[in-house]
């Protein structure tokens, strides 16, 4: 996925502990649907997350699946963190990884790297994919680092119930644990799980937070969440959520990096770096992905 796929989201501002409302806009690819609500026009980042895209739920007939082709990524780390389904994560540091249900793939662009997501050993079968894109803006200091990935797998992603919520840590710390996953900066990222009827109480742990309800729906300080929104909490704020029905959030924030631009898959402090960003690709200047011959166009 790239920044160009979606419209906007909409949003609103709110008073008391919760500052937006964001509402994406779902749209068709063709093979599946997603919602980004990061970048929005009133808040393009919380914390270094820049970039959250809800991928399906989507349902492949044998033969059928994901077919991103090979992209170039700079200036951010990226988890594609999957519900159900399998991704073949391929990059051009030679990497080839499925991407599972649970396991977190860490992929830190730095200076460069290009990488493709395509349908994996499901492919002749009937498969569902469903899941959350995010990108991490990397602070200043790391901007024009060596490229780099890691793979977690589920089993090394600590889970622990917290009241009446079981809350998986894919990066940073919360309740009593910590996650193994690397970070750039201060950096929360959960995924938590209540029942109808429970609630879910977030300290103010990192200095920007929000909560993005993948399914069913829930009240969060006097605001309904149904499935598809994110709120984003003013600093500072902690808030508590009430699970109308059966629930599954992400939760996500850390400390700032500081003003970034967003242009396609390029993510920099400045348009100079972005434009040279968009030479290179356009020059074929990026690192090659072997076996995986495809790429997608500078778009116009």
């Amino acid at each position: 996925m790239s920044y160009f796929d979606c419209a906007s989201p909409a949003c609103s501002a709110t008073a008391g502990p919760i500052e937006l409302i964001v509402r994406p806009a779902r749209r068709d690819l063709g093979e599946f649907s997603v919602a980004r609500a990061l970048p929005a026009p009133e808040r393009t980042m919380v914390g270094p997350f820049i970039f959250f895209d809800h991928m399906g739920p989507a349902d492949f007939a044998p033969g059928q699946g994901i077919q991103v082709r090979p992209h170039p990524h700079i200036g951010i780390a990226t988890i594609t963190y999957l519900f159900e389904g399998l991704v073949m994560h391929r990059d051009s540091l030679g990497f080839v990884q499925p991407i599972e249900s649970g396991a977190v793939n860490l992929m830190v662009a730095g200076r460069g790297i290009v990488h493709s997501e395509r349908a994996g050993d499901d492919l002749n079968e009937q498969s569902r994919l469903h899941g959350i894109q995010s990108w991490m803006a990397l602070p200043d200091a790391e901007l024009e680092r060596d490229p780099e990935f890691i793979h977690y797998p589920a089993a090394e992603i600590p889970a622990v119930e917290a009241g009446d919520a079981s809350v998986r840590l894919i990066i940073g710390k919360a309740f009593g644990r910590e996650s193994p996953v690397k970070s750039f900066v201060d950096t929360l990222y959960l995924e938590a799980r209540v029942p109808a009827g429970g609630h879910l109480s977030l300290e103010a742990t990192v200095p920007e937070l929000a909560v993005y309800v993948v399914s069913g729906e829930a009240d969060c300080e006097g605001h309904h969440l149904p499935a598809g929104v994110m709120a984003i909490a003013r600093p500072g704020a902690s808030i508590d959520l009430a699970a109308r029905d059966d629930c599954r959030l992400m939760i996500l924030g850390g400390a700032p990096v500081g003003h970034r631009e967003i242009w396609w898959n390029f993510v920099a402090p400045t348009a100079g770096r972005i434009e040279r960003a968009k030479a290179d690709w356009r020059a074929g200047r990026f690192p090659l992905i072997d076996g995986d011959d495809e790429f997608i166009p500078l778009p116009a």
